[in-house]
């Protein structure tokens, strides 16, 4: 009896893993991620099958996205919202700035003013000074937080805006955040802070959304001031850290219209969070000192496309004199590969940015796979050398840059709620290529060399690390 029972177990774990291979086959958003998901379930079944049903959802569901809705709260609101942005709507008869309003599914505003802030002190700075003039309310969101010198001047400034009457809404990622203590969340509770995690998983319904993050860094005060880029909440982004050193990232503050795309976007998070629709100011004003164009560009797993992906494929498209990318973690999909390649072969510039130190173990290894490639299609590879480059910019020609959360990697693309603003500027374009020059100072260029002559076990390693990337 005891062995028919085991019989029957193991055949009823292998037809699950042929089941969850079709699923795979049918669902994957990636050929390289169907084979991953259909290689490791038909073969080693019994630890694929519960691994799969917990992390290889391809889309997120239950998320109602204003932006794309037909029928609903967010919906209405957003319509009388967007009546408000007209006047200040820009019309570009340039098709590349066309198709990132499309993949946005937001406008090209006009009457914006943008900052750029290079590194934690100027980032923290002059987020804290826009949480001191908040009157109104402010918006709080980051991927991580933490309990530590600078997550409790964070804490301090909120609670003494709800002292001041300010409403604070503050969202966080539960599993980027993981290592946040109750006693942070709770004291911010107490003092009448709104807090909530993302929730995910949110429900019996949702309970297989675990491998998808809400990997957004949102700062809004008023809706007239915000703040969006790579930076989150904790002393090794200041630099502080001993196994990091020092952190390079950059962040961006924007004023005008377009602060109202921000604000749509941890509205919706808010909403998938905790069910609330939070009245907010949708009014529209123009910074005087400016006039920059922003389109501001939200990318999920609850979007129809794969928006962040290509996102980053239209501007390599569009360039035509360079393409600099910066990212701490560089496994890009076959698409970007191709784009990136072609672009060197069209002579136009393309530069990759990266850290010298990894951070994750497997993507850095992942890219030796496909960098020799890169490589001969005449794509630069720069390693930063100081610390850890954390920061997610683009530059395209001398008329285009953005600052933003994706990084180039299948979670950015597929799995990760993510947040982008794009700036059609030729005066924005230039301050990111003074920047990112003074970065390039501070990098060894990778050779051909260096990748095509490792052991070939590391290799094999490499190799293999690459086929997961789909399923991190």
């Amino acid at each position: 009896m005891a062995s028919w029972l085991l019989g029957t177990g193991i055949m009823l774990i292998h037809v699950l893993g042929m089941i969850s291979a079709v699923m795979a086959l049918m669902s994957s958003r990636t050929s390289q991620g169907a084979v991953a998901w259909i290689i490791s379930l038909l073969t080693f079944p019994y630890a694929a099958v519960p691994v799969y049903w917990l992390f290889g959802r391809p889309r997120f569901y239950g998320y109602v996205t204003a932006r794309g809705a037909r029928d609903s709260v967010l919906r209405r609101v957003l319509v009388r919202y967007r009546h408000n942005v007209k006047p200040h709507v820009a019309i570009s008869e340039n098709t590349d700035i066309q198709a990132v309003e499309q993949l946005a599914m937001m406008p090209l505003t006009k009457g914006n003013s943008t900052e750029l802030l290079i590194d934690g002190d100027a980032t923290f700075d002059s987020l804290f000074a826009g949480i001191n003039q908040a009157q109104d309310y402010l918006l709080i969101q980051f991927f991580i937080v933490r309990d530590d010198e600078l997550g409790r001047q964070l804490l301090q400034h909120l609670i003494a805006a709800v002292k001041r009457g300010v409403r604070v809404y503050f969202l966080y990622d539960e599993i980027g955040s993981r290592k946040l203590n109750e006693g942070y969340l709770k004291e911010l509770s107490e003092s009448g802070v709104e807090v909530s995690p993302f929730r995910s998983s949110r429900g019996l319904k949702h309970r297989f959304q675990l491998n998808f993050r809400n990997h957004r860094k949102i700062a809004v005060v008023d809706g007239k001031q915000g703040w969006v880029g790579g930076f989150n909440v904790g002393n090794e982004y200041l630099g502080k850290s001993a196994k990091h050193g020092p952190w390079r990232d950059t962040h961006l503050k924007v004023q005008g219209p377009c602060v109202l795309g921000l604000q749509e976007a941890f509205w919706e998070d808010w909403h998938w969070a905790t069910g609330a629709v939070i009245t907010l100011n949708w009014h529209a004003e123009s910074h005087p000192q400016q006039d920059q164009q922003v389109v501001i560009v939200p990318s999920g797993p609850a979007d129809k496309q794969d928006t962040a992906g290509l996102l980053v494929q239209q501007l390599i498209h569009s360039a035509n004199q360079r393409f600099w990318v910066t990212s701490p973690y560089f496994v890009p999909d076959q698409g970007v590969q191709d784009s990136l390649r072609l672009a060197a072969m069209r002579g136009v510039d393309v530069r990759v940015m990266i850290p010298e130190r990894p951070d994750h173990l497997l993507v850095f290894l992942s890219a030796f796979s496909f960098l020799p490639d890169m490589l001969k299609a005449g794509v630069k590879i720069y390693r930063y050398q100081p610390g850890f480059l954390h920061q997610k910019v683009m530059l395209v020609d001398h008329s285009s840059a953005t600052v933003g959360t994706v990084n180039l990697d299948n979670r950015s693309f597929r799995l990760n709620f993510e947040i982008t603003a794009f700036i059609p500027s030729a005066d924005f374009a230039n301050d990111v290529a003074t920047m990112l020059e003074a970065d390039f100072s501070k990098c060894r260029r990778v050779t051909l060399d260096e990748v095509s002559q490792r052991p070939m076990w590391k290799k094999v390693v490499s190799r293999a690390a690459y086929l997961m990337a789909p399923v991190q």
